[in-house]
């Protein structure tokens, strides 16, 4: 079975990345292959469970590069090396430019800790999001995995699960449950379910 190289983008610690690796490892990503995790920032912990799980891994600061452009130039030219054909967003902290965007149509997805149209789009990251839905007092969050395009947090949905929300919840608390009992599980089965998308189109094209 044909493979699709994939490639995930962090900036941090990398649960999302380990529930990928795990469902790999567990035969549950078949037509999905991890071939490289690419990372913003050069500490970031999510390169040390690459390289546990023999993942080529680099890093590249935005910061160091001096501009958007070159930041961009750097990741196109590791993704074009690795022969990446999917990207995922796994708590990747730097907002991808229309440019960028448009040469990965439906080929780029990211993971939202909220469900989207909610405490979305610029500025609604990480603790943030969990913060703005506890201060409205939402009753119910979740996480949503989408296509990525030009706007941030708005490309096309391509699943959603909710998650309750308890009295005496706390920003951190909830964002541990939103990753537990959603993240974990809608990601890997995004990343699956758009590498066999991928991996249909070119059979009916050949």
């Amino acid at each position: 079975m044909q493979r699709i190289k994939t490639a995930v983008l962090v900036s941090g610690g990398g649960t999302n990345l380990q529930a990928i690796i795990d469902r790999e490892k567990a035969g549950e990503l078949p037509h999905a292959e991890l071939a490289l995790v690419l990372s913003s920032q050069e500490n970031a912990y999510a390169l040390t469970r690459a390289e546990n799980a023999g993942i080529p891994a680099f890093a590249f600061s935005k910061k160091k590069l001096g501009s958007q452009e070159a930041f961009e130039e750097a990741l196109s030219e590791k993704l074009e090396e690795y022969g990446i054909e999917l990207i995922v967003l796994a708590g990747f902290l730097s907002i991808l430019s229309e440019g960028f965007t448009r040469r990965w149509p439906e080929r780029i997805i990211n993971v939202h800790p909220a469900l989207i149209p909610s405490f979305c789009g610029k500025g609604f990251y990480g603790l943030k999001v969990h913060e703005a839905a506890l201060e409205r007092g939402v009753k119910v969050t979740g996480a949503t995995v989408h296509f990525v395009n030009e706007i941030p947090d708005g490309g096309r949905i391509i699943a959603q699960k909710a998650v309750r929300v308890y009295p005496g919840d706390t920003p951190e608390k909830l964002q541990k449950r939103v990753m537990r009992q959603a993240e974990w599980k809608l990601l890997p089965a995004a990343v699956e379910s758009t590498a066999a998308s991928i991996c249909q189109k070119k059979a009916e094209k050949e």
